[in-house]
């Protein structure tokens, strides 16, 4: 009995729901060792990254629950300005996985430099623009008197240092579509090791550095992020690798690169644009009910993210693996990779929603022994052990979309759930039905439900493996 289930659910054969395979179908246990090796060192990448976040919360609250709300404030204009250059991302790896399926490495390497010369450019646009404008940014973010200075010290330090970052991002994103999850991993293990040293050292003062409070902790994430990059441009560096910018004949742009590069980067640029309005919108409605409210809430959006950070690194093994077969004319491939991904993220949501459940209020002790924010944690961390099982399912799916160029699709998903359905549905329960933090919460777990209905009937569909890039 319990064998049959396990075939049923975990046989590869079974993916193609009765489709002819193209050619070779490798036998199912290697198939999961294939896609489990493409995606551990980017779940472990996302996972740190993610838990970077976590530690550097509890690190901050140590000042206090206005430093939790401060920081937490400058999350969505931070991804409002890196909005251009993850959607670049997006495309270059999308991009970079097909050329590697095709074994074109010329045009690999191509993508890339024409990547890092765009992003370079707006990097220094978009920085100076953050940096003059950080008051009044943080004001519509929904700062309040006790957290505003706070908040800008934090945006401009994070703002003046994004070239660091979005280098790091742009390389990453190319060997990730290459096939090199490693690299990505070992550039943000040293980061993060580097921000939470510096967050020690200057965010209370230890060892005669400075106590600079919330500024310190900006101050370790740059530091970081200059790690990070110089680790990535070493990576290009190596003759032996798929990506070797000096094996470029001329560096210059190309039309069939560029055209690309703007078909799918245009998509997904319209994506994160619709993603970062709905996330700060819905930011302000939930910091309208006060300081305290927030910095919990913000403490849940920490806890979530962890949980994202497996869908998130699998959603990336899937962006290289489908974009690989797909490359290679192996359209069969592409669906198994795709469920396979799908059935190892249920595996992590079963195990994250144990953990939840069981240490709720713990988990929230780690941040804050107020009463208030014990109570509201009780709740939030119950809703993320429901919410898991939506959220890493729908990433995984999108992952699946974007590795075979569907990213207009993507975006209107975004467009219909994230900028209309959670703002207005977080606001409807927060309040006119008067459920206060609750009802933002009920608000988000609508939005990852619509997100999985639309990703997962647009996977089954197959539309998405039909598509040119």
């Amino acid at each position: 009995m319990v064998s049959t289930v396990l075939e049923r659910l975990f046989s590869v054969r079974r993916f193609l729901r009765g489709a002819e395979p193209l050619g070779e179908i490798p036998p199912s246990q290697q198939c999961y060792r294939t896609a489990i090796q493409m995606a551990w060192p980017s779940i472990l990448e996302s996972f740190l990254v993610a838990l970077v976040g976590f530690i550097d919360t509890i690190m901050v609250s140590s000042l206090g629950s206005y430093a939790i709300a401060a920081v937490g404030l400058t999350t969505q204009p931070k991804f409002i300005c890196l909005a251009v250059f993850i959607s670049m991302n997006v495309a270059v790896s999308a991009l970079v996985a097909r050329r590697r399926g095709e074994n074109d490495r010329e045009s690999a390497n191509g993508i890339l430099m024409q990547a890092l010369i765009i992003t370079i450019g707006l990097t220094i646009l978009i920085s100076a623009a953050a940096c003059i404008f950080a008051d009044p940014i943080m004001r519509l973010a929904g700062t309040a008197e006790d957290t505003h200075d706070a908040a800008v010290a934090y945006f401009r330090i994070i703002s003046g240092g994004m070239i660091f970052n979005v280098v790091s991002l742009v390389i990453n994103a190319a060997q990730r579509g290459a096939g090199n999850t490693k690299i990505a991993m070992w550039t943000n293990i040293v980061s993060n090791g580097v921000n939470i040293v510096f967050n020690y050292l200057l965010i209370g003062g230890h060892f005669g550095f400075p106590a600079l409070g919330v500024a310190g902790a900006a101050i370790a994430t740059v530091l970081g992020t200059v790690c990070a990059c110089a680790m990535s441009i070493y990576s290009v560096s190596k003759k032996d690798r798929f990506l070797y910018l000096r094996a470029l004949k001329r560096i210059g742009f190309d039309r069939r690169s560029l055209g690309a590069l703007a078909n799918l980067g245009s998509s997904t640029l319209a994506e994160q644009i619709f993603l970062r309005i709905g996330f700060l919108i819905y930011a302000m409605i939930v910091a309208r009910l006060g300081t305290t409210a927030f910095a919990a809430h913000q403490v849940g959006m920490n806890i979530m993210s962890i949980s994202f950070s497996f869908g998130d690194g699998l959603s990336v093994a899937a962006v290289a693996l489908v974009g690989r077969s797909l490359g290679e004319r192996r359209q069969d491939l592409a669906r198994i990779y795709g469920a396979i991904c799908q059935r190892i993220g249920f595996c992590f949501s079963v195990l994250l929603c144990i953990i939840y459940v069981s240490l709720s209020r713990q988990i929230f002790r780690l941040f804050s022994d107020e009463q208030e924010i014990l109570e509201y944690g009780v709740m939030i961390v119950n809703m993320i052990a429901v919410i898991v099982f939506m959220q890493i399912t729908q990433v995984i799916y999108s992952g699946c979309l974007r590795g075979g160029g569907d990213t207009r699709f993507t975006a209107l998903v975004s467009l219909v759930s994230v900028a209309f359905f959670r703002p207005f549905s977080g606001w409807l329960f927060c309040y006119p039905l008067g459920l206060g933090l609750t009802g933002a919460w009920i608000g988000l777990a609508i939005d990852q439900g619509c997100r999985l209905l639309m990703t997962f009937i647009r996977f089954k569909s197959g539309k998405w493996i039909k598509l040119n890039i």
